[in-house]
């Protein structure tokens, strides 16, 4: 079986297509292999984590249409124009049973060469609230499915599946006492879990540092920083007390130690991309969160509904000098913060990918009958 599979070029979209595609990979019947080919925007995130994986990827040009200058639209336009030429060659070329998009306007050429070249398309909706490259692949698609209910009133009206969002393998597999031996964590220790997005957040990475003193004295850090601000924060580590210096654990990146990095946690501190609706839930991890302002409302949606149901607290960029009395205030009240973990707990969802990867095989076993 052949399956392609696109994102919108950060992690958020890149993980829930590979969680997708090991799923399917292990419930195919003995013998079987999947071929897998990810048509991507070239960014960074995409690059490295494809790269990590071991699944080949193709550039196809896109360019976003909301929220551009009317004289940027006929340019991007024109690249969406030449992102479906190539898209449409490369499928034709690798001929996939089914592709799957997880949305962002990066997919939206390849959505479009998927309809043109009769190939089903399955759309994985990551986010709680669909930008217009997915409502308008939607349109496309035989198969989509969302991460909340509440995003099906924003697709246009068809049948939908609410699968909650797939999270990697690892993430069910981790555990607090094995992330802590893993990483090297104090076991009696409060632990505080900082990551951005992909490629980091340097506002909150600026928040860290300012406040880096007096945080580890609470608690050790787990700080995964993004490369461009590690180097800037690993000198401010070196000027550390040497009491506090060892408290402070940081990384450019994480791949599969990302999961045990938030399960060994007490508490996080993070953006609020796709990710987090399915990953905090998974390793019941309560968190704090930074929407980015820049991300078309995505981000703020994607935190209220975590508040909504009592497993974060929302902290806007314009107020993150506040951030060091509440990490203090959430850490020293283990009972908020039990209600918190038992909160998310009851948002995971650990068949989301088997059930996506069932709805990509319906499509393409159809695909294949005729």
């Amino acid at each position: 079986m052949r399956l392609a599979l696109s994102g919108g070029g950060t992690g958020g979209h890149v993980y829930p297509a590979l969680s997708v595609a090991r799923a399917l990979e292990c419930g195919l019947p003995a013998g079987d292999k999947l071929e897998l080919l990810y048509l991507g925007s070239g960014s960074p995130a995409e690059t490295g984590i494809m790269a990590h994986a071991g699944i080949p990827m193709r550039k196809v040009p896109s360019a976003p249409i909301r929220g551009r200058m009317p004289w940027e639209i006929p340019t991007n336009a024109v690249k969406i124009g030449i992102g479906v030429t190539r898209a449409r060659s490369i499928l034709r070329e690798f001929r996939p049973q089914a592709v799957l998009s997880t949305g962002g306007y990066a997919s939206f050429p390849v959505a479009l060469a998927a309809r043109s070249c009769a190939i089903p398309l399955a759309v994985y909706l990551p986010d709680l609230y669909p930008g217009w490259a997915v409502r308008a692949t939607a349109r496309l698609a035989g198969r989509v499915a969302v991460t909340a209910a509440e995003s099906l009133r924003r697709l246009p009206p068809r049948d939908g599946v609410v699968t909650g969002y797939p999270v990697r393998p690892e993430f069910w597999q981790a555990d607090h006492a094995g992330g802590r031996e893993k990483l090297g964590l104090g076991a009696e220790e409060k632990v505080l879990f900082v990551i951005g997005a992909s490629q980091g957040a340097h506002s909150i990475n600026r928040a860290i540092a300012a406040e880096l003193s007096g945080l580890l004295e609470l608690c050790e850090i787990v700080h995964v920083s993004g490369q461009a601000d590690e180097q800037l924060l690993s000198e401010i580590r070196d000027g550390l007390a040497p009491n506090l210096r060892g408290r402070y654990h940081l990384f450019g990146y994480l791949h599969e130690d990302t999961a045990w990095a938030m399960a060994a946690a007490d508490l996080a501190v993070c953006r609020s991309g796709a990710s987090t609706l399915g990953e905090l839930p998974a390793v019941s991890l309560p968190a704090i969160l930074v929407p980015y302002r820049y991300a078309g409302g995505h981000q703020r949606a994607n935190a209220r509904y975590l508040e909504r149901h009592s497993a974060a607290v929302v902290l806007e960029e314009a107020d993150i000098e506040q951030l060091l009395p509440l990490v203090g205030e959430l850490l020293h009240n283990e009972r908020r913060l039990q209600r918190m973990r038992e909160a998310a707990k009851g948002l995971a969802r650990p068949d989301a990918a088997r059930r996506i990867a069932r709805l990509v095989l319906e499509l393409a076993e159809g695909n294949s009958r005729e």
